[in-house]
Order: structure tokens, then sequence, then C-alpha cells
């Protein structure tokens, strides 16, 4: 790195310094203190179990917790890429997840939301030379697979940045 380029970031965190910027999780942030006090409810499905993971990635694991999330996933695939033949080629994965953030103590709903995203993969197409489907369907289903984990991941990240987002709104 050049001189140049280290001043150019050391200005930089400087402004960020001066304009009140203040990490979420550090002192003073607007989620200090709050890793580990959210329980996410369990899973019941693949797609609820890479929801939960990411959220506990980013929000911690429960130790003494305050807050309770529950999320509903809404899932829906649609073709994308068509060949001449209509045959789809690709197919678009359109998830959202509606959530609610329940204060333990008191029962009360104090923070809600909906997240939506897409991701997508490729599916196999008839070959009409071979006579056969071009591509090995256990590497479709794994990229659907794959999809849906990347997808769950993504509104994983969305929920955590609307709760850190409204966490003075919210919190107690």
């Amino acid at each position: 790195m050049s001189s140049f380029d280290r001043r150019a970031a050391l200005l930089s965190l400087a402004a960020l310094a001066a304009c009140g910027f203040t990490p979420v999780y550090g002192p003073g942030g607007a989620a200090e203190g709050l890793r580990g006090t959210i329980a996410v409810d369990p899973p019941d499905d693949p797609e609820g179990y890479a929801l939960v993971r990411q959220l506990e990635r980013r929000l911690g694991q429960p130790v003494d917790p305050l807050y309770d999330l529950s999320a509903d996933i809404l899932l829906r695939q649609e073709g994308l890429g068509v060949t001449p033949d209509q045959e789809v080629t690709r197919y678009q994965l359109i998830g959202a997840v509606r959530f609610v953030l329940t204060e333990i103590a008191s029962g009360e709903a104090v923070a809600t939301g909906e997240v939506r995203n897409f991701t997508g993969y490729s599916a196999p197409v008839f070959d009409p030379s071979r006579g056969s489907i071009a591509g090995n369907p256990v590497t479709v289903l794994t990229a659907e697979r794959d999809a849906r984990e990347r997808l769950m991941t993504i509104l994983a990240d969305q929920v955590v940045a609307q709760l850190l987002a409204t966490a003075p709104e919210w919190r107690r």
C-alpha cells in the first residue's frame, strides 16, 4: 500500500469520527450489548435452519435472552431463461422473511418487519442431439439447494441490518 493510500484511509477515518460515526456494536453504538440477547425460534425445515444459523452467527448465540425472534419464510420459484423449445434453463428463487421481535419479559412485540430478495440457479436442458438432458440432475439439485442457502443468508443479513438500524427505537 502506498503512503498516499494510507493517508487517504486515515483521513477517511478521521472524517468519519468527526461526523459522529459510531460503530454499531461499539461503546455508545445502537447495538452495544445486544449480542447474545436475542433467541431465534427453532427451524422446522432446511431453509429455516440456514436462516437461523446465519441469524445466530450475526446476533450471537443467546446467553441470557431478553428478546425472542420469530420468522416466517415465504419462497417461490420462477423460470427465467427459456429456450426456443420452451425449456427452462434458469430459475429465480424469490424469498421474503416476515419477522417479529418480542420482548420476553413483557411479551410485547417491539419490532416487526419484512425483507425480500432473490437468487438464481441453472437448470438442465434437453439436448436433442443426445436425446437426453444435458447436465447431471444431481448437480441441478445441488445448485437449487445452494441457491436456497444463499437466499437465506442474504435474508438473514437483511433482518439483522433492520434490527440494528432500528435498535434505538425498541431497546429498553
